[in-house]
Parts: C-alpha cells; sequence; structure tokens
C-alpha cells in the first residue's frame, strides 16, 4: 500500500490533526540518535514509519522519554530482511527488536488494524490478534488518546488523529473510543489510564472515570501474569504514591489487593492510609534516584500497614516459640493473600523475615546500638535496610540506600541475550516467522 492511500476503513475517521514544527517543541536533537537510524533506513527502503506511543507524548510533555518506539508498514518478516541485528517477539502481537551496542534495544511493530474483537460483535474480553493495519487503525487501537500520537521525522510534524495533543494541553487522560466498550475488550486499560495519570499529573476524563468505576471487578478476567506485569510498573514507575490514590479512590487498589480493605477504608482508617503514601512515596525517592529496590522490599513495604493493623505486627519484639508461631502466622496470611499475583515462594518467604523482624530493629534503632548478634545474622542488612526506608517514611529523613541496584544494570526483558558459544556444530538462525501462521498472521 502507497503511503498516501487510505483504506476504506480510514475513510471511516476524519483526517488526523497536522502540527508543523512551529506549533510545538519537539526536536530531532532530542530523539535517541539509534531510533532516528532506524526510521531513516525503514524510510530509505520505501516504508512509512513513525515514532510513536510515549516517546510522542513524553517529548511533548518536554520529558526524556524512557523508550522510542516505532510503528511501520513494513511487516515482521521484512524488517528482519532491513535489520539483520533484530529478533522477532511477542505473542499477542509480533514486535522486531533491533540491537545496538551498550544494549540499546529500539522496538519497532507493524501497524496494527482496528480489530473486529474489539469493534464488533458480543463483549467479550478481547482475544489475541496479530491482524496488520493503517496508522490510522493503528491509532485507534491504542488505549489512551495521549499515547495514540505519530511524529513524522522528515517534516517534523506531529499526526494526531484522535485529539491527543487537546488531551496533552488540557492535562486529561481519556481512553480512545467508547471507554465501557474498550475497557470491558480489556479491562489493563484501566490500569493504564491510572497510570498515566499518576506519572503526568493529568485528571482522567468523566466518561473515562465512570467506566473505571463501573468495571473495575472485570480485572479479574485478566490473566494473573498480566496483572502482576502491571502492578509492577505501576510500583516501580516513580509515581506510585499518585497511582495509590488514584487506585483507591477508584477501588482497583481493593480489587487488587482485597485483604487491605477493612485497614484502609473509612474515616477511622485516615492514619492508615497516609502512613501508606508515605512508604510509598519512599519507594518514588528511591526509583527516582536510578535505584531499583528488590521486589521483596518493595512488597515488604506496601504490605506494612496491613501487617500492623491486620496482624498485630509491632510493640516488643518477639522470642522462641511465640516468634516462630507469628512468623508462620504472617507467612500463611501472604501465601493467600498474594496468590493471584504468583508472587514466588522465595520472595514470600523473605517478605516474612522483613515483617516479623522489624520490631527488634526498631527496638534497637531507637537506641543507636545493634547488638552484635544481630549484625551477625545473614538477614541483618536486609533487615535494617528495611527499618531505615520505613523511618523515612516517619520522620522525612532520608534513608542511604545501599543495596538497590540501578535500574540500568537491572535485568529486562529488553536486555540482548547472551548468545551461547557454538559447540562447532553449524547452527540453524531462528526463522522470521511464528508457529500457526507466517509472521504471526492468522490463516
Amino acid at each position: 500500500m502507497a503511503k498516501n492511500e487510505r483504506t476504506a476503513t480510514d475513510k471511516q475517521h476524519p483526517d488526523p490533526l497536522v502540527i508543523p514544527p512551529a506549533e510545538h517543541s519537539i526536536s530531532l536533537n532530542n530523539i535517541d540518535r539509534e531510533a532516528l537510524k532506524v526510521l531513516y533506513r525503514l524510510r530509505d527502503a520505501g516504508h512509512a514509519a513513525f515514532l510513536v506511543g510515549g516517546g510522542v507524548r513524553d517529548l511533548y510533555l518536554g520529558k526524556t522519554p524512557k523508550d522510542f518506539d516505532i510503528s511501520t508498514d513494513a511487516h515482521p518478516g521484512q524488517l528482519r530482511k532491513i535489520f539483520k541485528n533484530s529478533r522477532i517477539i511477542g505473542r499477542r502481537f509480533r514486535l522486531v527488536q533491533v540491537f545496538f551496542r551498550g544494549d540499546k534495544i529500539v522496538e519497532v511493530a507493524t501497524f496494527r488494524c482496528s480489530s473486529e474483537f474489539d469493534l464488533e460483535g458480543e463483549e467479550e474480553v478481547l482475544a489475541a490478534n496479530n491482524t496488520f493495519g493503517s496508522p490510522v487503525e493503528d491509532a485507534f487501537r491504542r488505549d489512551l488518546t495521549i499515547n495514540a500520537l505519530f511524529f513524522e521525522v522528515d517534516n517534523s510534524t506531529i499526526i494526531d488523529y484522535v485529539g491527543g495533543v487537546a488531551d496533552l494541553n488540557s492535562k486529561i487522560v481519556r481512553i480512545v473510543g467508547d471507554p465501557e466498550r474498550r475497557i470491558i475488550r480489556d479491562p489493563v486499560r484501566m490500569l493504564r489510564a491510572i497510570r498515566h495519570a499518576a506519572r503526568s499529573n493529568f485528571t482522567i476524563e468523566p466518561a473515562t472515570w465512570d467506566a473505571i468505576l463501573l468495571h473495575r471487578d472485570k480485572l479479574s478476567l485478566c490473566p494473573d501474569s498480566r496483572i502482576r506485569d502491571e502492578f509492577f510498573k505501576d510500583l516501580r514507575g516513580g509515581a506510585s504514591r499518585a497511582w495509590a490514590e488514584f487506585a483507591l479512590d477508584s477501588g482497583i487498589f481493593f480489587v487488587l489487593l482485597p485483604f487491605y480493605q477493612d485497614c484502609l477504608t473509612g474515616p477511622e482508617n485516615v492514619a492508615n492510609r497516609e502512613r501508606l503514601l508515605a512508604l510509598l512515596a519512599v519507594i518514588d525517592r528511591v526509583h527516582g534516584e536510578g535505584n531499583l529496590l528488590p521486589e521483596e522490599m518493595l512488597f515488604a513495604l506496601l504490605l506494612l500497614v496491613w501487617a500492623e493493623a491486620e496482624m498485630g505486627l509491632g510493640g516488643e519484639p518477639l522470642k522462641g516459640p511465640q516468634a516462630f508461631a507469628f512468623s508462620r502466622k504472617i507467612r500463611g496470611a501472604l501465601d493467600a493473600n498474594l496468590a493471584d499475583l504468583n508472587i514466588k515462594r522465595a520472595t514470600r518467604e523473605i517478605v516474612t523475615g522483613l515483617l516479623v523482624n522489624l520490631p527488634i530493629c526498631e527496638q534497637c534503632g531507637a537506641s543507636g546500638k545493634w547488638p552484635k548478634w544481630l549484625q551477625k545474622k545473614s538477614y541483618f542488612r536486609d533487615v535494617s535496610q528495611f527499618h531505615a526506608l520505613c523511618q523515612e517514611a516517619e520522620s522525612g529523613k532520608k534513608a542511604q540506600v545501599v543495596f538497590a541496584e540501578k535500574e540500568k544494570r537491572r535485568d529486562s526483558p529488553q536486555r540482548r541475550p547472551v548468545r551461547k558459544k557454538s559447540s562447532g556444530r553449524r547452527s540453524s538462525r531462528q526463522p522470521a516467522f511464528a508457529k500457526g501462521g507466517i509472521f504471526g498472521l492468522k490463516k
């Protein structure tokens, strides 16, 4: 299809708003060099290609994007021929990762079509869809208007099919299309709406907010793995406190963590809510400085208020059989309460240790003396760090983070896998197609 050719589906939508460079502040100098290489190579190969999504949003807002994603009319198989330093990933939709030096990765996706599951038929959760489309279809397929913008590098123009620029200017988060229908199709969109409102200090427009209140319970229809992944994005995104305020006000917090209902609702629990928000603010401070707290530390901070209010954590440190019994009680509650989030057994064990050993740290910390027997314990570094972070939430005095990993060093799904050395036999390259259909297309 030619770059300027409009399909029948495209003609159902109005022409886009094209914003020239004089009317926005996005500069090519602020775009990642590797992303520009990908865009220019696709252009030279005769394909349409745009910077899309959160990268355009952040550049428009004057922020530094974490990722620079690209959409194009080239299919995955064509992309693999253009970029030899690439691989195809993804289940619900095939993406191509292009690798560069320094562990840099640029993700390239083919324009997606307006899904028949998303626009027509009986209301059911969105099924997997690997079919391709045009730029306008791709824009209307996206979750939020502020994430559905395209940036064209040749003319430095923003292409807006859905009113995303107006929403950015008004600091509004809005789901593309009918929010109720789109949430029913994929309830995770509720989490994404709340996340971006929290991160950008935006408000959620009334129709989207009402749809979230009406359909929040439908999150239970989504796979546990997706909910867990989205939940960790919110905890580690640098705006977990603001996210929690939206999640508490909408009730989504209690869909994710129902065991928190009794100790965070009602006027008698205002202090518990403020303490939880203060603990999340500490997480945001640490992550904002480029550190990543381990998963077990995140959950211990998140669950502390519940453990104090519902499990009786606090007061004098327990010893002997009492300490063992209390530890078993906490661990059993964690096993039951975190089952839906697929938290690893080892993580739950460490969280238990952090919580049950906090009282002894508070006792010793108050006196300013750490006994030698405690310092010799294998868990001393972890619990003392946990105690310091808890104290920061109470006093506001900044805790020293002594063992969190730097974000750029942490393993993530986007890191390029280390290739195994050849065993001497000729190896076969992975084909640029998936089982069930070439390039992931439906048969």
